[in-house]
């Protein structure tokens, strides 16, 4: 297959222009057709990159544009014999040939080198007709030096094409290693990020736990001291009873954080067993629906047939199923939208299970969306992109999700709302 750009280094046009010019100074020196002939090729020697890229700008295919260059340098060299002697077949220019069989060899294959240094020879020996009409003799000794010319065009042309290919199968290696490694050093990247993270969720859930337990203790006295104080104040005015309501629905609101904090915090304890992924999803879905969540949400289920099984625990993937829509449903607000859930087998290179086989769920809405540059941060604790939120939601579903050895990821949609992306290992067959 030939390349574009000749596999061999810049220096050796330099070279063939150290031997254009050695053949300029030599007999015929006041030949001016020799002269012009030797500058044309010099100059095409250092054109000749441009000259077929301009080619390809014109769409001709590669083999066209390259055997053009060939073409050019071999009509050149056959003038230059003609202009050096009476007879071009006994011209001392003759390794001029040397030129058009060498380009050929570094834009071809072995198979297209030996043909066009076949079209070189015929070119060379061309010369014989002519010289045969006339008073020329092919004595014996004549006819060896044109057939040891003619096999070292061969040699030479086979030599460079040899150098040309080894050339060309290393540059291809050098590019799959340095593609190779850059994969490697995304995904060790990737890797590195993910430890921070839960390094982070690791600080943040000590924290957290610790504060909860702090909080939670005086809470509770707090709570039944509303409670009593409503029950002393349901005679008095209305504004106290008021008053102590909101210190009650208060507590209960933060009681229910604090709540959440340790179930962040609480280390995870998996009841791992082969599952079906769909009921769980539904599940979820049914307990959404009974809490009034989506009560203006079109819901549309899309599960491929035939899943294979994943090692699940399934109370915590229905809460992560849970915390994946309920956030939905709140990032399209009141006006509602619709909520589309997917499942499909697939593969991550990033599973650790099971050779990354895994069933895929994607949770797309048609709310504003999450920001690129906040598709990372949303796993973080107290990340949100809702005034109201806390932002552990998205937190528990990455912590629960990693401790099942998948991935949880936000992802282009089909549209402008936000989708995310989880990925279960499948269950071995043995297990």
């Amino acid at each position: 297959m030939a390349s574009e750009e000749r596999a061999t280094p810049r220096w050796l046009d330099f070279l063939w222009l150290l031997f254009l010019g050695c053949m300029a100074v030599l007999p015929p020196l006041k030949e001016v057709h020799k002269q012009l002939i030797l500058a044309l090729i010099g100059v095409f020697q250092f054109a000749e990159g441009p000259f077929v890229r301009f080619l390809a700008g014109r769409g001709l295919r590669s083999p066209v544009r390259e055997s053009l260059a060939v073409i050019i340098k071999l009509a050149l060299a056959t003038q230059l014999l003609i202009h050096t002697s009476d007879l071009g077949i006994n011209s001392s220019y003759y390794p001029i040939f040397y030129l058009p069989v060498t380009t050929a060899a570094m834009y071809f294959g072995p198979v297209g080198t030996l043909l066009w240094t076949l079209t070189a020879s015929g070119a060379y020996c061309s010369y014989l007709i002519p010289a045969l009409q006339g008073e020329f003799t092919l004595t014996t000794g004549a006819k060896g030096e044109l057939g040891l010319r003619i096999v070292f065009f061969f040699l030479v042309g086979m030599i460079v094409n040899r150098f040309v290919m080894i050339y060309r199968r290393q540059t291809l290696g050098y590019q799959t290693l340095a593609e190779n490694l850059s994969e490697a050093n995304r995904n060790l990247e990737k890797a590195q990020a993910e430890a921070r993270r839960a390094e982070r969720l690791a600080a943040l859930g000590q924290l957290s736990a610790g504060l909860a337990h702090e909080i939670r203790n005086p809470l509770g006295v707090i709570k039944g001291s509303a409670e009593l104080l409503n029950h002393r104040l349901s005679g008095s005015d209305e504004i106290s009873r008021e008053l102590s309501g909101y210190i009650y629905t208060e507590v209960n609101r933060v009681g229910s954080l604090v709540s959440r904090f340790l179930d962040f915090a609480r280390p995870t304890s998996l009841d791992l067993r082969p599952r079906a992924l769909a009921p769980v999803i539904e599940k979820a879905l049914k307990y959404l629906n009974g809490q009034g969540h989506a009560s203006k949400v079109k819901i549309s289920c899309d599960f491929s047939p035939g899943l294979p099984e994943v090692m699940i625990d399934e109370e915590m993937c229905e809460q992560v199923f849970y915390n994946l829509l309920l956030n939905a449903c709140q990032a399209m607000g009141e006006q509602g939208g619709e909520l589309k859930i997917r499942t499909y087998a697939g593969s991550s290179e990033n599973l650790r299970k099971n050779g990354g086989r895994a069933v895929v769920t994607e949770v797309e809405d048609t709310g504003p969306g999450i920001p690129p540059e906040m598709r990372e941060q949303v796993f973080n604790p107290f990340v949100t992109t809702r005034k109201s939120g806390v932002g552990l939601g998205l937190a528990i579903v990455a912590k629960i999700v990693d401790a099942h050895g998948g991935t949880v990821r936000v992802v282009d949609g089909n549209g402008p709302g936000a989708c995310f992306r989880v990925a279960l290992p499948c269950a071995n067959d043995g297990d």
